[in-house]
């Protein structure tokens, strides 16, 4: 999803007043999908990474309990949490189990998090994702591989499994989301960027990503990091 930003200059009250200086995103009207903050403490909120996925999924992913959103309203509003899969790429070989990792580009989507390290891939659900099952799991897998096909360019063949949901409520970013952690597992190592905003792209060691790269990770990637053998 492409975003606009526009300046928006305050008046000065007074010739010698600086003038105020107001980024504002604009998302297009973009409609994402998400669900109530209410009904993740329901099913007991939780901070960090939580493997126990059939408690919550099938909850967060019925439609009765989803639906779809503006982006510009979501985004400051902690009373849903957007509903983003976070995919971590692996690849076992000879070489060992390494990690597709990347820089977060400026022209990504969430400028909070530009320039951080992250492991995830992924995005928000749009209308365009709807299947049968209107807001449901085949709705929500498709607009996964969307965001996949849409951000990288992977040659061969790649498995696909939850293992984990992710929730951060100490900074801004996290307590409007509430993520889906994915680890797909590719057949080759042959992947490349398709997006701008992904920067630096790369596989790299377990030992790396908690060693020279760890101070730079995003909070969900270290969050994923602490305990990757886990899922």
């Amino acid at each position: 999803m492409m975003i606009n930003t526009s300046l928006i200059t305050s008046a000065p009250n007074h010739p010698s007043t600086n003038q105020k200086i107001i980024i504002m995103k604009d998302y297009q009207g973009e409609q994402i999908l998400v669900v109530t903050r209410q009904l993740f403490d329901n099913l007991s909120d939780f901070q960090g990474i939580n493997i126990d996925v059939e408690r919550y999924l099938p909850s967060l992913l019925n439609p009765e309990n989803n639906f779809f959103m503006d982006r510009g309203a979501a985004e400051d509003d902690p009373s849903h949490k957007q509903l983003i899969p976070y995919c971590i790429f692996r690849v076992k070989d000879e070489q060992g189990d390494r990690y597709l990792h990347y820089t977060r580009g400026k022209s990504g989507g969430e400028s909070r998090l530009h320039a951080q390290v992250s492991i995830g891939i992924g995005g928000h659900i749009n209308p365009v994702d709807q299947r049968e099952d209107h807001l449901g799991m085949d709705t929500y897998m498709a607009g996964v591989e969307r965001e996949i096909d849409e951000e990288l360019n992977i040659t061969g063949t790649h498995t696909n499994k939850i293992v984990a949901l992710l929730n951060d409520d100490s900074n801004e970013v996290g307590k409007v989301h509430l993520g889906v952690v994915h680890m797909i597992d590719l057949e080759t190592d042959d992947v490349r960027a398709n997006e701008d905003a992904i920067a630096n792209l790369a596989l790299c060691s377990l030992d790396d990503l908690r060693g020279p790269l760890y101070d730079r990770l995003e909070t969900w990637t270290r969050c994923c990091v602490d305990v990757i053998e886990d899922l």
